[in-house]
C-alpha cells in the first residue's frame, strides 16, 4: 500500500490492488529481463581481448598525437572556410525549404488535411535519415565536393526547423488571429499581421539553433566525400598522420566553441 505526500505535508496512503501489485513486479521482471538479453546480445558480439587492451591502445595513440604538428594548421584554413559555407549555405537552404512546409504542416494554417499529412510526410523523412548518410547519397549522385555537403545539410535541416516550427505555429494565441479576420482581412493577411509576428521571433531562435547543429555535423561529412575538413581529417588518419589528426581536432573544437558563443548571443539578442 503506497503512501505519498499532500500539498499540506499530510501521508495519503492509496490501496494497490492484487492485480495492479503483480503487474507492477511483472513489469520489473520485463525490464531486468531486456537489459539481461540485451547485455548477452553485446556481450557475444564483443571481443572482450580488444576491450581488456583499449587503455593500453588509448595512451599510444595520445602519445602519437602528441605534439600536434602546428604547421600543419597552415593547409587547414582552406578546408574550415569550406566547411563553414556548407554549414551556412546548407543551414539558408533547409530554413527556406522548411519554412513552408512547417505552415503546410501546422493544424491552424494548413489548407487541407491532406496537405498537412504530406508536409508532415516531408518532416519525418528528413529527420529519419541523418546528414552523413544524405552526404554518401548525394555523393553517389552529384559526386564528391561541397555542393554535395551543402544539399545533405539542407535536407536534414527540413526536418529539424519544419518540426519546431510548426509547432510553434500551432501553439500560437488566437485572439489576434481572430480579431483581424472579424475585420474581413484575406488569408494571407491574417498570415502576414497575425501568425507571422507571434512565430518569427521562435523562428530566428529555430534558425541559429540549427546553423549551431551544423556547424558540428558538417566537420564530418568530409569523411564521405562531401567536402570540408572531413577530407583532411579522413586523409590524415589513413595515413596513419596522427599530429596531423590532433590538430584537425583542435582547429574543430575551437570553431564549435565559437559558434556556440555568436549562436547564444544571437538567441539572446533574439529574445
Amino acid at each position: 500500500m503506497p503512501v505519498s505526500t499532500s500539498p499540506l505535508g499530510q501521508p495519503v496512503w492509496r490501496r494497490r490492488t492484487t492485480r495492479a501489485q503483480w503487474l507492477q513486479y511483472l513489469a520489473w521482471l520485463a525490464g531486468v529481463s531486456l537489459f539481461l538479453l540485451c547485455w548477452k546480445l553485446i556481450s557475444d558480439n564483443t571481443m572482450w581481448v580488444f576491450v581488456e587492451d583499449a587503455g593500453r591502445q588509448g595512451a599510444d595513440l595520445i602519445s602519437r598525437m602528441t605534439p600536434p604538428a602546428w604547421g600543419y594548421a597552415n593547409v587547414l584554413w582552406k578546408p574550415m572556410w569550406d566547411t563553414l559555407n556548407i554549414a551556412t549555405l546548407g543551414t539558408a537552404l533547409g530554413i527556406a525549404m522548411a519554412f513552408p512546409v512547417a505552415f503546410l504542416a501546422a493544424r491552424n494554417t494548413t489548407p487541407h488535411p491532406l496537405v498537412r499529412s504530406a508536409a508532415l510526410m516531408v518532416i519525418v523523412s528528413s529527420r529519419s535519415i541523418n546528414s552523413l548518410i544524405w552526404a554518401m547519397l548525394l555523393v553517389t549522385i552529384l559526386g564528391p565536393g561541397v555542393l554535395a555537403g551543402i544539399i545533405a545539410i539542407a535536407l536534414r535541416s527540413i526536418g529539424f526547423v519544419g518540426k519546431l516550427l510548426y509547432e510553434a505555429i500551432e501553439e500560437i494565441h488566437p485572439t489576434p488571429v481572430e480579431a483581424i479576420s472579424a475585420t474581413g482581412a484575406s488569408r494571407m493577411q491574417v498570415m502576414n499581421y497575425g501568425v507571422l509576428p507571434q512565430v518569427m521571433p521562435a523562428f530566428a531562435g529555430i534558425s541559429v539553433y540549427r546553423w549551431d547543429i551544423n556547424i558540428r555535423e558538417s566537420t564530418v561529412l568530409g569523411l564521405v566525400g562531401a567536402g570540408g575538413i572531413g577530407l583532411q581529417l579522413n586523409a590524415s588518419i589513413n595515413s596513419l598522420a596522427w599530429d596531423q589528426v590532433s590538430v584537425i581536432f583542435l582547429m574543430i573544437f575551437v570553431t564549435v566553441l565559437v559558434s556556440e558563443w555568436i549562436s547564444a548571443r544571437v538567441r539572446h539578442a533574439i529574445m
